[in-house]
């Protein structure tokens, strides 16, 4: 397509690396025109892996990239997913005394917290910086309060950032491939645009993924990325839970779980048909008691993800609303009903089920992102050096 534009994405977490051409134009033209996944040995986590190994794998792969488009590239957007980034927020000030909110004001501010956390955190490399909070005389603004006047600015920072060590590591290799990073996003940081965009009032939420063995949650306010966790748990520990204490097998849960109903009223005389034992010796197993197994063990879920979590116990008071992704694979619409029973039940929070989001919208914004940026992104702005006669004149005349 003419005019269009390829874009290389690898996206990286702790063992896989995915790697994706993107075409797109500046008229909504968006398409993915390859995708290929590739599996680094279970065993070794990437960020600590072998040089040699990760570099001969990403230099391989971009090789038949390049052959099968031919097209060469200079440059790679990189996507990262489980690299325990750390979050900081601070706020700058500016006494106004009556007068406007200048562009030089903000400028100032976001270099000097920019400086402050780069002084404090010298073992990170910063991912982002957002806009989280514009505050003029007591009161939030939505947008950048430039030409406005008032006493007194409060301006917040969020700042997300990773291991300067695994950043460093990344870029070595990609330098040896003759490749240049462009732009490094985490996914969910991705995720979080991806919702907000495709959501109305969606800027302030709660974003949870149970998977099948592990599961994340991750903190969106004023469409700014505050925080991220995740899980060594899934939905897998509900069928163990169930297995262990009905004797069931796993796998025979599952089938049950994939066609019982969940209902709140269920009586003693209701029980697992026959038909799920097959050649098995039969036995009254209570629909009741799976659900109650159900409902204790998604009550401790909430509790470690969110409600009682030490990290979002601030956070959870400003924000009610919870975005949850549930895996699909296994008992979708039984779990759903019981997710949204048991958070009901708090009455803190409003539940919206999100299915997965595909890979094309994901890819989608990540490529928005890179192009044209993001509402809430800071930029920092480099300030040109002064010469000796510049200083004084400016330490003379303001």
């Amino acid at each position: 397509m003419k005019n269009s534009l390829l874009t290389l994405f690898i996206e990286i977490d702790n063992y896989n690396l995915t790697f994706f051409v993107c075409e797109s134009d500046f008229q909504n033209y968006f398409k993915i025109t390859f995708k290929s996944e590739v599996q680094i040995n279970r065993q070794k986590d990437i960020r600590i892996s072998d040089f040699n190994e990760v570099y001969n794998i990403i230099k391989k792969n971009i090789f038949i990239i390049e052959k099968k488009i031919n097209f060469t590239f200079k440059e790679v957007v990189l996507i990262l997913e489980n690299f325990n980034p750390s979050f900081i927020s601070l706020s700058g000030f500016k006494k106004l005394n009556g007068s406007q909110v200048l562009k030089e004001n903000i400028t100032y501010i976001l270099n000097s917290l920019k400086s402050c956390v780069e002084e404090i955190e010298k073992k990170k490399k910063i991912l982002h910086i957002f806009n989280s909070k514009f505050n003029l005389d007591n009161k939030n603004i939505e947008n950048l309060p430039i030409g406005l006047f008032g006493d007194f600015y409060s301006h917040e920072l969020s700042f997300v950032l990773i291991n300067s060590n695994n950043f460093k590591n990344l870029n070595n290799i990609f330098e040896k491939c003759n490749l240049s990073i462009k732009k490094t996003l985490l996914k969910s940081f991705v995720s979080g645009a991806h919702i907000s965009d495709n959501n109305i009032n969606a800027d302030t939420f709660f974003q949870i993924q149970i998977n099948n063995t592990n599961s994340k949650v991750f903190y969106f306010e004023n469409n700014s990325l505050k925080f991220e966790q995740d899980f060594n748990f899934g939905s897998e520990i509900i069928i163990k839970d169930i297995s262990k204490i009905t004797s069931l097998s796993t796998k025979k849960v599952k089938e049950i779980l994939n066609e019982i109903e969940y209902k709140e009223d269920y009586t003693d005389d209701e029980v697992i048909e026959k038909k799920f034992f097959d050649k098995d010796n039969y036995r009254k197993i209570k629909k009741k008691l799976i659900c109650d197994i159900s409902l204790a063990r998604v009550e401790e879920i909430f509790d470690l993800i969110i409600l009682k979590n030490n990290n979002l116990k601030f956070y959870s008071e400003l924000s009610k609303t919870i975005f949850l992704q549930l895996n699909k694979n296994i008992g979708y619409d039984y779990l759903k009903s019981i997710f949204d029973t048991e958070l009901n039940k708090k009455g803190k929070f409003e539940l919206k089920f999100l299915d997965f989001i595909k890979t094309d919208g994901m890819m989608e914004t990540a490529n928005k992102l890179v192009h044209f940026g993001w509402k809430k992104e800071a930029i920092p702005v480099t300030r040109s050096k002064k010469t000796v006669i510049a200083r004084i004149f400016e330490a003379i005349f303001g």
